[in-house]
């Protein structure tokens, strides 16, 4: 029955989609934010609020948790530590353009002084800052684009009409209204942009909490979609509804999946025109968590980042700051050795499209105008086939411009290295014509 109810839903969301399809056209402006956003390839995406102090991860309070005993831990929130500059310029040196931050996550704990609620960084903490205003007025010195995280849900409010989440933090489930909670959600998202400069995109979550409704969830996404584009006309829109994108959306958002992968159970949709990100944990959590030391190596990093852009997608590559606000040692490290790797071949990952053919057993290939670069990941041979179908007419090592020997064959080109490459990533550099 349950399964039955998802289908229906789905169902719904697909007639209502059609009816709005004609019309959602991207403005110019959307248009040129879009292919800004292409051309990044790399962003830092940062789970960060009260449950940091927990140190068990962002769903902490959906755990049992009561949210007025959860809700007390804000006259202790004192992140000493945090510094946007230093928080942007690690950052940036690590080779990424952008930054996705939580302004609000799902135990509805806001980390901006909002006027629509006390329950936030500046009003209810000793702290007292806004750390969203002094991490946009830092990106916007460094030149990092900066893009704000909002969650539908909300377990703390109980005008929030209550998903499949949430159910055990102490709500009275009668005083719905969504109405209220609807105005509320928009009043934020206009001071988010409003008073923080240009931001690059809202990064919507939280759809799926109502995904197994038997009369499908209306959140008015239409309605505020362009409230958003109206504040800011070239403010991108992503929805992480694991759906086909709905009209008004302007990225496609995959979790912990590449575009067209499903092994996490999360990204079943498919593949839209529409930009692609990725969005993946540096370690196994979104918040922080102090048990999870378990940080992917800067190889595994790398040649995530490199899959990605090989499909055409960006990464958006998550850390989970401390509760004293700053970044943990282990992520501070593996954004060292990601910026050691794009200061090296950045070239080859910037403004590039997706590669001429599927990911390989071997790796992976991205292209730039007529320049097809093969990044050679996973070596078995010295031995190379690339499915290729355009004309290749020069192709060299792109460290050194060492002439690499090519073999016509039968299903497209063999490259044919001196040896079997064992770094994070062998590229070579193919000069073609057609594709």
């Amino acid at each position: 029955m349950k399964h039955l109810r998802k289908i229906l839903a789905a169902m719904c969301l697909s007639a209502v989609v059609s009816g709005f399809a004609a019309d959602y056209v991207p403005s110019p402006e959307i248009k040129k934010a879009q292919a800004q956003f292409e051309d990044a390839r790399f962003g830092i995406f940062l789970h960060w609020g009260l449950y940091s102090m927990f140190a068990q991860g962002e769903w902490y309070l959906n755990y049992g948790v009561n949210a007025e005993e959860y809700a007390k831990s804000a006259r202790a929130f004192y992140p000493a530590d945090f510094d946007a500059a230093a928080w942007v310029s690690a950052i940036k040196a690590a080779g990424a353009k952008y930054i996705c931050i939580t302004s609000r996550h799902h135990d509805g704990f806001s980390m901006w002084g909002t006027k629509q609620s006390p329950y936030n960084i500046v009003d209810a903490t000793p702290f007292g800052r806004d750390v969203l205003k002094e991490l946009a007025d830092e990106c916007h010195r460094q030149g990092v684009r900066l893009h704000f995280y909002y969650s539908h849900i909300d377990w703390t409010r109980e005008d929030y009409p209550q998903g499949r989440t949430g159910h055990d933090t102490g709500r009275d489930s009668t005083k719905v209204n969504w109405p209220g909670y609807y105005d509320f959600m928009n009043a934020q998202l206009t001071e988010l942009l409003t008073n923080y400069g240009e931001i690059g995109a809202i990064w919507f979550d939280g759809w799926w909490d109502h995904d197994e409704d038997t009369v499908p969830f209306d959140w008015q996404l239409d309605e505020q979609y362009a409230m958003i584009h109206r504040l800011q006309p070239s403010c991108l829109i992503g929805n992480n509804h694991h759906q086909s994108p709905y009209p008004g959306e302007d990225i496609q958002i995959f979790e912990r999946d590449l575009p067209g992968e499903n092994t996490a159970g999360l990204s079943g949709q498919e593949v839209s025109r529409l930009p692609l990100e990725t969005c993946q944990t540096m370690n196994g959590m979104w918040g922080y968590k102090i048990k999870d030391q378990d940080y992917k190596s800067v190889k595994e990093l790398v040649h995530y980042l490199v899959k990605a852009a090989g499909m055409g997608a960006n990464l958006l590559l998550n850390i989970g700051p401390q509760p004293n606000g700053e970044l943990p040692a282990a992520a501070l490290d593996r954004l060292k050795g990601i910026g050691e790797w794009m200061n090296r071949y950045g070239e080859t990952f910037y403004g590039t499209k997706a590669g001429d053919f599927p990911a390989q057993e071997w790796g992976t290939t991205t292209r730039k105008g007529d320049r097809l670069f093969v990044h050679i990941l996973n070596a078995k041979s010295n031995e190379i086939e690339l499915p290729l179908t355009c004309k290749v007419k020069k192709a060299f090592t792109y460290d050194g411009k060492k002439p690499v020997k090519t073999v016509k064959t039968p299903g497209g080109v063999k490259l044919v290295l001196d040896e079997v490459p064992d770094g994070i990533d062998h590229i070579v550099e193919l000069q073609t014509s057609g594709r």
